[in-house]
């Protein structure tokens, strides 16, 4: 089913030239990861971002060794670490202060390391490498409309001033709230409300008296700190990063506002104070310390029952095919499996079969996400009904090896002829899911 490339030309690279002419509509982890790796595999990138310039928004965000294993394979690791938190233990407590267990957090864990930061020093590290490879990247960029034409086998995008990009395949990765989202399901699909919100803060430790209050001064022992409370359908996290230096804290609750438009704006740190009051001193001692936060609305949308446009030619990865609970840690690590998978697809099929590429690496991707997507519903609901007394390692953070210790890469390699060849000789179908939830035995402790 793979295409033989024996004597296409070199890129600048030195890699050969697919001939495959990629846009890519958002330069979040998603975008950036695919486009770095079609780089990587011959593909002629463009990347559409419709912010004139980043910032340096937001705060922690997770990539577990699934997504490590791919960021070291680009040689990344080195520079990943150096800016992220390492705690190697996470002290699970009820809201009353009792420890209900110590996790340990080995690293690295199936033989790669996760990485926990700021997001946008993450980011910053994969966005200049894709400068570096020579990728273009074009800032102010927003995209307006989406169409294919079987005819001349390509997809367009409009932007914001008229201008028309063409290419043989349009990747999606802008998010909930990307447009092409209806182009490919064919209807607009409205998020609702989850049920929760979550409080979010990040700030220096030191200039918010964190170092000088006995209650809060076990976030300034040597080393990062990572501490929970969970219970009264609440989980609160607090982590010290940077040998105590920086305090980040999370907390998901009930709510069930009404959400129109941004879903993100300035919280009331008194809010917050209001849930924890009567928890267990320390949680109320840190809120109390942060200059502000964010109320962050979590929004959930039904699962699309597609990603692949109906010619083939545009697809959706990352958020704006399958958006994630914070709580399952998985959201940017599976957009860069999204993307890695993608240009692995693409490759293999070659420029004369990018729908077979794009609808192959959708069967690969679509039953592995869902299930890292329940598996985020499943901590939340587990920890939101923990009662003081409780204990145990059932409390755990879950690690399963099927996560993990995955290759994308290798997986991709390993599938496609197989599945290549079925959408050839039975035709192509919209994915189904197994219907198979997944059990406490793969929620087990990692083996070492």
């Amino acid at each position: 089913m793979a295409e033989h490339q024996d004597q296409v030309p070199l890129t600048g690279n030195g890699v050969r030239d697919t001939g495959i002419d990629v846009i890519i509509v958002g330069a979040g982890f998603g975008g950036i990861a695919c486009a770095i790796e079609c780089k990587r595999k011959g593909h002629r990138v463009m990347i559409l971002e419709k912010v004139h310039e980043l910032k340096r928004l937001g705060d922690t965000l997770s990539l577990g060794g699934n997504a490590g294993r791919i960021l070291a394979r680009w040689g990344f690791h080195e520079k990943l670490w150096n800016i992220s938190a390492n705690a190697d233990e996470l002290h699970i407590h009820d809201y009353l202060g009792g420890l209900i267990q110590v996790q340990k957090l080995p690293l690295p864990l199936f033989g790669a390391f996760a990485y926990n930061g700021h997001r946008a020093l993450f980011h910053e590290v994969l966005f200049e490498h894709a400068k570096s490879l020579g990728i273009d990247i074009r800032m102010g960029y927003q995209a307006v409309e989406y169409w294919e034409s079987e005819v001349n086998g390509k997809a367009s995008v409009k932007i914001q001033t008229g201008e028309t990009f063409c290419a043989d395949v349009i990747v999606a990765a802008d998010g909930v709230r990307s447009l092409a989202r209806k182009f490919v399901i064919g209807y607009h699909d409205n998020p609702k409300p989850s049920g929760y919100a979550i409080y979010r803060a990040w700030f220096d430790a030191e200039e918010n008296g964190i170092t000088t209050d006995p209650l809060t001064e076990f976030l300034t022992i040597p080393g990062d700190q990572s501490h929970a409370w969970i219970g009264r359908d609440v989980h609160f996290i607090i982590t010290s990063s940077y040998e105590g230096k920086v305090i980040c804290f999370f907390l998901t609750h009930k709510d069930n506002t009404a959400v129109d438009g941004d879903w993100s704006s300035p919280g009331k740190i008194e809010d917050v104070l209001d849930i924890v009051k009567d928890w267990d001193p320390r949680c109320a001692a840190v809120v109390s310390k942060a200059p502000s936060c964010i109320d962050w609305k979590l929004l959930v949308h039904d699962p699309l029952p597609t990603w692949v446009s109906k010619s083939g030619r545009v697809v959706l990865i990352g958020d704006a095919a399958h958006p994630f609970l914070p709580s399952s840690m998985q959201g940017a690590s599976q957009a860069i499996e999204d993307g890695t998978t993608l240009a692995i697809t693409l490759s293999l099929a070659g420029k004369n079969n990018v729908p077979l590429g794009t609808r192959t690496w959708e069967s690969i991707r679509y039953q592995r996400v869902c299930d890292a997507q329940l598996m985020g519903k499943t901590t939340r609901d587990k920890w939101h009904g923990a009662k003081p007394g409780d204990s145990g390692e059932s409390f755990e953070l879950p690690m399963p090896e099927w996560l993990l210790a995955f290759d994308a890469e290798a997986h991709a390699y390993a599938t496609y002829d197989g599945i290549a060849r079925s959408i050839i000789e039975d035709g192509y179908h919209q994915p189904s899911l197994s219907g198979e939830e997944l059990t406490e035995r793969e929620y087990r402790r990692p083996r070492l």
